[in-house]
């Protein structure tokens, strides 16, 4: 059977405390209410990646952030994010997903508060790094309750679909809900929004999600897990850094050659660890490793066709930063749309059907962008209907990667899989911004004029539609489907 497609038949596999899991075929009420819970705080996450972005200028005058170190507010917050993803997925594994999920909600609403009401930039950067400790730790745990809670095939697939939607969704509703509250109220709602929800969920949760944990609880891989944090973390800083100050400055390569040493000394750690903290057998399943690149290309292409377009509407057309954050509306109309798509495509066809097709459909579109001009109204025109249909292509690769890399494994295995998914969603959301700043710095000569951040985000937006089809070819040609097996 392929390990890109919905198994048809399977003999029932054996849960977290050893008796079979619950194999409905439909969404009964329990597993609604469960599936609203776990979206909304995915939702509410999704948001918060992007919530502060058109804010950034408003906190750096209300709290005296120079100009050289507002980038850390979003800095902070993606290193902690990024790094930690992977070992706090495992950390579920141990000691309860529904435990590290609440609790790590109940953190990111305490983390809001207190950056909504700082004072000063340390406690606003404190506050954000423990904002990106808890997605750390509430992403993976969140998806792994939702791989566990829906058995493998067409509700699994349905239930990643509406989290694959809502998620994007929510990264393009940060866009826009951060300009709105800056503009009328205060940035510091930008960080209160997250309090009643994060509230809402910690109360609710525990009496509708069931615990979810491997019968035996695996060991602590501390060398593995410090050398892939740090590796994390390294690669990540290097990565912000180029974007700040170009890929030759002496901290961007050493934040990226170091977090490159630290993840080739983690493989090394592996596969001589009893108890890794990632089973290089997993890694080599063709579904996992592919699956997660694929991931990986999907949400460094889209998140930062977002920065390449808001620099495009702001510095070429003029549109103010709410304007801009408005303009992605039909950006996130397309991802929810994709995400309902997606399900269905599969069931139809195959995941890997859909990884290509919606690979396609997103590069098709994304070039289609190369023909902005310099004037709003056909701009608009062109602009809109593009990331729309862009968006729905994105969307379905998304789902296909998550349906790809966690599928086809048990239950015990679920928080190792979904860390993963979750560290390259992490990854490459921090990522793609950088790249591409780099891209459009380089091709602008450095230059900021309308006419120069033109020819720079149009550069960019090609590398951008080729990465896409990198991705194409991945599905293509790396998984292709094997003869079924006895």
């Amino acid at each position: 059977m392929s390990s890109t497609t919905a198994p048809r038949s399977r003999p029932a596999r054996r849960g977290a405390a050893g008796a079979p899991a619950p194999r409905e075929q439909q969404l009964t009420g329990r597993l609604k209410l469960v599936l609203a819970v776990l979206l909304i705080a995915q939702f509410m996450l999704a948001v918060d990646f992007s919530i502060l972005n058109v804010a950034l200028p408003a906190i750096g005058d209300g709290l005296g952030f120079s100009l050289a170190n507002l980038q850390w507010i979003a800095t902070a917050f993606a290193l902690a994010a990024a790094g930690f993803t992977l070992f706090l997925g495992r950390i579920g594994d141990i000691v309860g997903r529904k435990r590290i999920f609440i609790g790590s909600l109940a953190l990111l609403g305490a983390a809001s508060l207190a950056g909504g009401l700082a004072t000063t930039p340390t406690v606003l950067l404190i506050a954000r790094v423990a904002q990106g400790l808890a997605t750390a730790a509430a992403t993976p745990a969140g998806l792994s309750l939702l791989t566990t809670s829906f058995p493998e095939g067409p509700l699994r697939q349905k239930a990643l679909g509406i989290n694959g939607a809502l998620m994007s969704a929510g990264f393009t509703t940060g866009a826009i809900l951060g300009g709105v509250l800056t503009d009328l109220l205060s940035w510091r709602y930008a960080f209160f929004i997250n309090v009643p929800v994060a509230l809402a969920v910690v109360l609710i949760a525990p009496t509708v999600i069931k615990e979810s944990r491997p019968v035996a609880r695996p060991r602590i891989d501390l060398p593995g897990a410090l050398a892939v944090t740090l590796g994390l973390l390294g690669l990540v800083y290097g990565l912000t850094q180029a974007g700040e100050d170009g890929w030759t400055h002496p901290r961007a390569l050493a934040g990226l050659l170091g977090g490159a040493a630290l993840l080739a000394a983690f493989f090394l750690i592996e596969r001589r660890t009893a108890e890794p903290l990632v089973p290089l057998r997993v890694l080599g399943r063709r579904s996992v490793a592919w699956g997660n690149v694929l991931g990986l290309l999907a949400f460094v292409t889209e998140t930062s066709l977002v920065y390449l377009l808001t620099l495009y509407l702001q510095k070429t057309l003029g549109f103010s930063p709410l304007a801009a954050g408005v303009s992605f509306g039909v950006l996130g109309l397309g991802t929810v749309v994709g995400g309902l798509l997606a399900p269905k495509a599969i069931a139809r066809t195959s995941t890997r059907g859909v990884l290509i097709a919606g690979g396609v459909i997103q590069a098709v579109f994304t070039a289609a962008l190369l023909a902005l001009g310099t004037s709003t109204g056909p701009a608009l025109a062109l602009l809109l209907p593009a990331t729309f249909f862009g968006g729905i292509g994105n969307m379905l690769v998304i789902v296909g990667f998550m349906v790809t890399a966690t599928g086809g494994l048990p239950d015990d295995e679920q928080g190792l899989a979904t860390g993963l998914a979750s560290m390259s969603q992490q990854v490459g959301i921090t990522m793609g911004t950088p790249i591409m700043s780099a891209v459009v710095t380089a091709a602008a000569g450095g230059a900021a004029g309308a006419a120069a951040v033109h020819h720079g985000v149009t550069v960019a937006i090609a590398v951008n539609a080729g990465l896409v089809l990198v991705g194409v070819a991945v599905a293509a040609v790396l998984l292709r489907r094997r003869a079924p097996r006895s």
